[in-house]
């Protein structure tokens, strides 16, 4: 059987940046071995599967793999997947379509996307908020880890933290961007960890106005050595921000810039909204542009 697939450069207006992804097409009859088989053969930080939605009001059903396994969310997938929707949609002349539901693991995302030639914007809403899942690991271990000094780990109020948005991660603060294009993992460090984790490293980013950050992810467990933009991530990082960040009611709006360090520069939108100091939304926009197209002869 054949299958369409579709790559796409997310979290990016420009070609070779941002993260690529595959997305297939006509899913339908491949099993959880075949899907992870298909991941690994693309061997990119993630490919989604698009499937029929449980519910006829939603526009289809995406489930999210790695190399190595499944995930419950990811960030580029899903708003890659969003705008190549759109895009088929415009195209068939169903340009009704640019709002939409995905049914995810983690439940329904709500999806707004503007669709251009070949390329798109788009923002979606998360169906969960962030969770706090406690302190980072200690600084010496993190610096030992990141082939940083102690003092590199940390900056204003901002401490190593875990928070989970979907899938979790640990967030280490690091004192200045020179430091953080420095960081190397070191695999053995890593390893001795007692749970490996998704390593997500920022550093406050002093150009333009506003909350702006630039950062790196590590997550080799999960066969990603190193992400150029990691949308689950950001997602998770607003709870960074109501933990560290003297926010009052209102949107906030935050940038953040990723695989500078890689040659593969992104930019991702996140959007908080807070009420009577408790966080009630959490968005994340970006772009993406289409690469290739092909069939999948499985």
């Amino acid at each position: 059987m054949s299958r369409r697939f579709v790559t796409l450069d997310v979290f990016t207006e420009t070609p070779f940046a941002g993260n690529p992804l595959a997305v297939v097409l006509d899913s339908q009859g491949l099993d959880d071995a075949a899907m992870q088989r298909i991941a690994g053969e693309f061997n990119l930080s993630e490919t989604v599967f698009v499937l029929p939605p449980d519910e006829p009001r939603h526009r289809a059903r995406l489930r999210i793999f790695t190399p190595a396994r499944e995930l419950s969310f990811a960030g580029h997938p899903t708003l890659g997947a969003a705008i190549l929707l759109a895009l088929r949609d415009a195209k068939s002349g169903l340009t009704d379509a640019t709002a939409f539901g995905l049914e995810a693991a983690v439940g329904t995302v709500a999806c707004v996307v503007e669709a251009g030639e070949g390329r798109g914007r788009g923002r979606f809403k998360l169906p969960v908020l962030p969770d706090y899942d406690g302190e980072g690991p200690e600084r010496d271990l993190l610096a030992k880890m990141l082939g940083l000094e102690v003092q590199d780990i940390g900056f204003g109020r901002h401490a190593p933290s875990r928070h989970a948005a979907g899938p979790g991660f640990v967030f280490v603060p690091v004192s200045a961007r020179t430091k953080l294009d420095a960081a190397r993992l070191d695999m053995a460090a890593f390893s001795a960890m007692a749970e490996p984790a998704a390593l997500y490293l920022y550093a406050a980013d002093p150009e333009g106005l506003g909350h702006r950050f630039q950062a790196r992810m590590f997550a080799p467990h999960l066969g990603v050595m190193e992400d150029p933009a990691t949308g689950s991530a950001a997602a998770a990082f607003a709870g960074v921000m109501m933990e560290f960040e003297p926010l009052g009611d209102g949107e906030h709006d935050v940038f953040i810039r990723q695989g500078i360090a890689m040659g593969r520069p992104s930019e991702i939108a996140l959007q908080l909204v807070i009420e009577t100091g408790a966080l009630q939304s959490v968005e994340i926009g970006g772009s993406a542009v289409v690469m290739s197209e092909g069939t999948l002869l499985v």
